[in-house]
């Protein structure tokens, strides 16, 4: 495991030179937010990592319900069984292993690693502009139907989940990067990604955090190069 320390969010990046899985800790002034749960390996290094930090766990947030999003989530619950879990209400029901759609909803399968033996579920229910902590929820569907990003009010630092990838060069959700395909090849509507790619480039964040790749400051020019890929690829 890897950390990368930018103002007050921390990545955690397991196995970050082969195939990255990134969550975040978020420092507030009582304690911290995990954002995401990675893989199933990984609670030990997330406990580590608060404990070296030398602040609670008080939240835990998820971006969406894909396996490499809540993968150490059960284990981590074992030693914090009072934290509350965080998810946007659409993508409870992925959690749940619902993959139905609504009628409103892009009508192509849900795809990617939807959990089926998870214990955990969550406590909170997440819309639009909800905050928790200093994080603010930003409704980003495409690669889930369900999928959320997160502002940090304090930094403008967005965490986007797989919204966008980085590794392999950036891309908005569903655009196939040969180097690291798999983000793409989990996401579920193509065009729905699209659209919450703009909505977050609007937002101008100073900082970009995705769920496959490092860090990015500055992020916009690339954000916008990305989108006008996809979208000439739809065309």
């Amino acid at each position: 495991m890897r950390v990368t320390k930018n103002g007050y969010l921390y990545q955690l990046a397991f196995m970050p030179n082969f195939f990255p899985v990134n969550c975040y800790l978020v420092e507030e002034e009582e304690g911290l937010t995990l954002l995401d749960a990675a893989l199933s390996f990984a609670a030990k290094g997330i406990l580590q990592a608060a404990e070296k930090i030398g602040k609670p766990i008080t939240k835990i947030i998820l971006t969406h319900a894909h396996d490499d999003h809540v993968g150490a989530l059960d284990r981590i619950k074992e030693h914090l069984p009072h934290v509350p879990v965080y998810i946007s209400h659409r993508d409870y029901r992925l959690m749940n292993g619902d993959r139905s759609l609504d009628p409103s909803e892009e009508q192509t399968p849900i795809k990617g690693g939807v959990p089926k033996n998870l214990k955990t579920r969550a406590n909170v229910l997440l819309k639009e502009g909800d905050l928790v902590g200093s994080l603010k929820a930003i409704e980003t569907p495409g690669h889930t139907p369900g999928s959320m990003s997160f502002l940090d009010t304090r930094t403008n630092a967005v965490i986007a989940g797989d919204a966008i990838q980085v590794r392999g060069g950036m891309a908005v959700a569903g655009d196939v990067k040969p180097l690291f395909p798999f983000p793409a090849f989990g996401t579920w509507s193509k065009r729905t990604a699209l659209d919450s790619a703009k909505k977050l480039a609007k937002m101008e964040p100073a900082l970009l955090a995705v769920g496959h790749g490092n860090m990015i400051e500055n992020p916009v020019t690339a954000m916008k190069q990305a989108i006008d890929h996809l979208e000439l690829k739809l065309k």
